[in-house]
């Protein structure tokens, strides 16, 4: 969310940053917030003025009552009381055009950085960077679920029975491989220098609606009935959460997390064949990094993040390539990110396994997040959020980069010490 100031000193520029991203539908948002500011600023001002008046008659009623004059007491009284109810009436409306401008503000997006292509979807994303030979091997290499049921390690008719399409068993070495990747991943980020994580879950609503945009809210989040809870689609959310409404010291940043967490996401729509299987379901695991730093340190961070999936990737012999996204690419709150794509030997192209994204202070905002410097001055935090690893699409780049042609897999000598030492998965004959 944008500051309301400067929307009120740049209103050019925030429509400007609305046709960038091709969200010429909003642009209305922007007079009418401005103008539901100036009311509720004009209201305010009213009220304050009111409460004044009340003070200062309210002193006379004592002295009036000291004085014996009690009928006078009494008119003053009635003075008082016509107040009160014009009071509580500013106080409503006060209220209402409070909602309407956060309402209008959390639906304008963030500004996108300078550096952002402008493109209308990500069809016009912008490679930057290739890391690794992508090869294309002299032998077939079968779709991800047939490989995975080579090793008798998935059972997509059985999930289906017991929970619908979307979900999945693993088993035997294909499980195991899925653990040892998450286990990798989080002693990798360890190393780095991130604190390792597990946080909630589930999230209230105000947590949701601080860490993403409406939007995103309905076309990922699973509520719980009855209760102010969600499931979560990425640990981000809890992640970020965990800061709302406080005030940071300075000197304690950055704080660098590194979270495991299940997610679970709608998924909607129809999706081609190779989206089937296990790129994209309901429920998955993933290994997040997050970061709360100061505004001058983001940037910085941001590639560093999103180098570490890199180097991670790179790590397992998968070729690896970054893409920026473009303006229309980008979620309402992000200002800038970058996406990790995977070769896929089989497909012959690459494939989204992580997104990096710097929100500035859109979420901190949002969540009441911020900071205090020595000198006790205040400002609102920048966040940023990374995959580091999410198994399901990072079991198709992996079992497709080391598959042998007699159909074994090897096994990187990074992942071996999580694998009981194996250096290759054989197939179940």
């Amino acid at each position: 969310m944008l500051d309301i100031k400067f929307v009120r000193e740049n209103p050019d520029l925030v429509k400007e940053n609305m046709k960038k991203k091709f969200q010429d539908h909003k642009l209305h948002l922007v007079d009418e917030v401005i103008q539901d500011d100036l009311d509720l600023r004009q209201t305010q001002r009213q009220a304050d003025d009111l409460r004044s008046q009340r003070k200062s008659i309210s002193k006379e009623i004592g002295k009036l009552m000291g004085q014996g004059k009690k009928e006078e007491a009494e008119q003053t009284k009635q003075k008082v009381a016509a107040i009160a109810e014009d009071l509580n009436a500013l106080s409503n409306k006060e209220d209402a055009l409070r909602a309407a401008v956060q309402e209008k503000m959390m639906q304008i997006p963030n500004m996108i950085d300078a550096s952002v292509p402008i493109g209308k979807d990500d069809s016009e994303n912008v490679e930057l960077e290739r890391f690794g030979e992508p090869f294309v091997p002299d032998f077939e290499i079968p779709y991800h679920t047939e490989i995975m049921e080579s090793f008798h390690g998935i059972d997509l008719d059985s999930a289906r029975k017991v929970a619908g399409n979307g979900f999945y068993y693993l088993m035997g070495d294909i499980a195991r491989l899925h653990s040892a990747i998450l286990s990798y991943a989080r002693d990798f980020m360890i190393d780095k220098g991130f604190t390792y994580v597990i946080p909630p879950y589930m999230i209230r609503s105000n947590v949701v609606t601080g860490v993403m945009s409406f939007a995103e809210m309905e076309g990922m989040m699973y509520k719980i009935d009855s209760e102010d809870l969600y499931l979560i689609g990425t640990s981000e959310h809890s992640m970020i959460g965990k800061f709302i409404d406080t005030i940071l010291d300075e000197k304690d940043l950055p704080y660098t997390y590194t979270s495991y967490s299940p997610c679970f996401r709608k998924e909607k729509g129809a999706h081609g064949i190779e989206e089937r299987g296990v790129y994209r379901i309901h429920q998955f695991e993933k290994q997040e990094m997050i970061v709360v730093c100061k505004p001058e340190d983001s940037m910085d961070w941001f590639k560093k993040m999103y180098m570490n999936t890199v180097e991670f990737f790179r790590s397992m012999d998968v070729p690896v390539r970054t893409l920026e996204c473009c303006s229309g690419d980008l979620a309402d709150l992000k200002c800038k990110s970058v996406d990790v794509e995977a070769w896929s030997p089989r497909q012959q192209k690459y494939f989204e396994v992580g997104s990096c994204s710097n929100l500035t202070d859109a979420q901190a905002r949002r969540l009441k997040i911020r900071v205090k410097d020595e000198n006790g001055k205040k400002y609102f935090a920048h966040t940023l959020n990374n995959t580091c690893v999410a198994p399901p699409r990072m079991l198709i780049a992996f079992l497709e980069n080391n598959l042998e042609a007699d159909g074994s897999v090897r096994i990187p000598e990074v992942l071996r010490p999580y694998m009981g030492m194996k250096e290759k998965l054989v197939p179940v004959r």
